[in-house]
């Protein structure tokens, strides 16, 4: 069935098309969560939380073609609605635990990256994590985080003109 029909189809209210959209994506839907959420139980609840919240919302869905940019927004907005409560719960300031199914190769490259990333300003790590982990373009960064393709542009600059600098200047050039 092709998206569009089935897009209007789970705005009427059929549930199992809904999942079903979803599911075409669902390494996309992951991939993104599991970048914010950094554990894979936690990226599969942050799922669950958007797609209750997408089938409660669809009928306010404008556009059938933004469904997924739409949809994206929302599993980002739960993530960071998960991580601000678990941060009010516990505060695990330099504990990591290591998740044998990550999806990075070299976990010591990806710890070290993690270090530099965490002095950058939080929009901009966020920018850089969306385009360089996700291999999202500037327009889909822009839908997800709801802001101008030119601060999407600018966040990644200045972001990875400041990685450069903290990891040792030009040497990174």
């Amino acid at each position: 069935m092709e998206t569009a029909l089935m897009i209007k189809k789970a705005r009427q209210g059929d549930r199992e098309i809904l999942v079903q959209l979803i599911m075409k994506q669902k390494e996309d839907y992951y991939k993104l969560a599991y970048v914010y959420m950094k554990n894979p139980d936690d990226a599969m609840d942050a799922l669950e939380e958007m797609i209750v919240i997408v089938y409660d919302n669809i009928h306010r869905l404008r556009k059938e073609e933004a469904f997924y940019s739409w949809s994206k927004t929302i599993l980002v907005n739960c993530c960071k609605k998960m991580l601000r409560k678990k941060k009010k719960l516990v505060s695990m300031e330099g504990v990591r635990e290591q998740v044998d199914t990550s999806p990075f190769a070299h976990k010591e490259a990806q710890i070290v990256l993690e270090q530099y990333l965490s002095h950058l300003n939080p929009k901009q790590k966020e920018a850089i994590i969306l385009r360089y982990y996700l291999d999202l373009d500037y327009q889909g960064i822009a839908d997800i985080l709801k802001i101008p393709v030119g601060t999407v542009k600018s966040r990644i600059s200045i972001g990875l003109r400041n990685l450069k600098k903290s990891m040792g200047g030009a040497q990174f050039e």
